[in-house]
């Protein structure tokens, strides 16, 4: 009887056990089954990794070509036919105003003038011979032995001579101010930076054996202690040029150094062919390493009212009729926002319209991504994240930092940052 209610207990417990294992079973494959569920339409959503626009300082750069010349440039051109004698200053040579630069033998101008003098000499000559005849004829008018009429005459044959005299003697003077230009002369004190003639080359003014309709220059002297930039600015820039404004200069020649040139005057006018204004800046060069006919890079910079943002250019999504970038609402959809480009660099865009500094874009979107679809926002693992640098989560600036330099230095030259 024992035996036999201890078998039943047994096999109570048995049932028991089994059920509850198969009861587990069963809840172990439903959670199973959920967990399956959910990992399934979480994985079905696409994932993207976002970035930050990063506001850039409310200002405008734009870098242009200009040209730096001397403060004065005098280019020198022979005024007289002849060959060159000798010529005294070189290139580079520091010269004061009436140095002899070179001097030219003038054999034609010479005889010329010998002439000249031969003619004065006869005209003279002919003056006496008047006067003396007109005399003697208006001695003769007490006497009344020849008329009037030929008294007048000969007094005005006399004044007629005279006038031919000074005629003569002023043609002479003439040639000896051309002869005065046989000697090539500094206008002022500077620096020679040309020189186009060597000894026994002939010069004219009308040009030379080469180039009989073209004259060339001799020499050109310029003052280097201080110099002028000429930049041909766009019309959208046009407000700012103003006393005030600074533009930062880089040269070839020294890359390295910036030269911090003033504004000076703009023409009140634009060219209509290129829609820009020539403007005039000018620095202090008293150690001459600006040199008169350098190719300058000019950086200006200007405000303005507009927010502009960068993104890395890898946001963008191109359409037919406009370029957009995927933007993550809050409650995790998409949306295609049309954008407005000021500038593509390299690997980074300027935005002036369409986004906001709040925004969270899509970086490298697919074309699966459609307008309104559900996304899946996750951080890209190290290595792995292709946005130039940091600056699209606002870290830093993924600009190139020559750039950034570049942009904070021509800032600092505006008007208002200095106010």
């Amino acid at each position: 009887m024992i035996a036999t209610l201890v078998r039943s207990r047994i096999a109570i417990a048995a049932v028991i056990l089994c059920g509850l294992y198969l009861g587990y079973r069963a809840q172990e494959a439903k959670s199973d089954a959920t967990s399956l569920r959910e990992r399934t339409l979480k994985e079905a959503v696409p994932t993207v990794a976002v970035v930050a626009p990063k506001p850039l300082p409310a200002t405008e750069t734009i870098t242009l070509p200009g040209n730096i010349v001397g403060w004065y440039e005098a280019p020198i051109y022979a005024r007289v036919t002849g060959y060159v004698k000798m010529w005294y200053k070189d290139y580079g040579d520091t010269v004061k105003a009436g140095d002899i630069l070179a001097e030219i033998n003038t054999p034609d101008l010479d005889a010329e003038y010998q002439q000249a003098h031969a003619d004065l000499e006869s005209e003279r000559a002919k003056y006496k011979l008047a006067e003396v005849t007109a005399k003697r004829w208006i001695a003769l008018r007490p006497n009344h032995a020849v008329s009037e009429q030929s008294i007048t005459v000969q007094e005005q044959g006399w004044k007629s001579q005279a006038a031919v005299v000074r005629a003569a003697e002023q043609k002479v003077k003439n040639i000896e101010a051309f002869i005065g230009f046989k000697k090539i002369v500094a206008p002022f004190d500077g620096v020679v930076i040309q020189r186009n003639i060597n000894v026994g080359d002939l010069v004219s003014k009308e040009g030379d054996l080469s180039t009989p309709n073209a004259k060339s220059n001799l020499f050109t002297v310029a003052v280097v202690d201080k110099v002028r930039l000429f930049v041909n600015v766009p019309q959208t820039f046009g407000p700012f040029l103003q006393p005030g404004l600074t533009a930062d200069v880089t040269v070839a020649p020294l890359p390295h150094r910036h030269f911090d040139f003033r504004f000076l005057t703009v023409a009140k006018g634009f060219d209509i062919g290129t829609r820009t204004a020539t403007t005039v800046f000018t620095i202090e060069n008293k150690d001459r390493a600006l040199w008169p006919g350098t190719y300058a890079q000019v950086h200006l910079a200007a405000p303005v009212d507009r927010p502009t943002f960068i993104l890395p250019s890898s946001v963008l999504i191109y359409k037919e009729h406009a370029t957009q970038v995927a933007v993550v609402k809050e409650d995790g959809h998409l949306h295609l926002q049309t954008i407005t480009v000021a500038k593509l660099l390299d690997n980074i865009i300027e935005v002036e319209e369409g986004i906001s500094s709040g925004d969270r874009v899509v970086n490298n979107p697919t074309a699966a991504l459609l307008d309104g679809s559900q996304v899946r926002v996750v951080t890209p693992e190290p290595g792995y994240d292709l946005v130039a640098g940091e600056g699209a989560t606002g870290q830093e600036d993924p600009r190139p930092k020559e750039q950034v330099q570049q942009n904070d230095r021509v800032a600092a030259h505006r008007p208002d940052a200095r106010s």
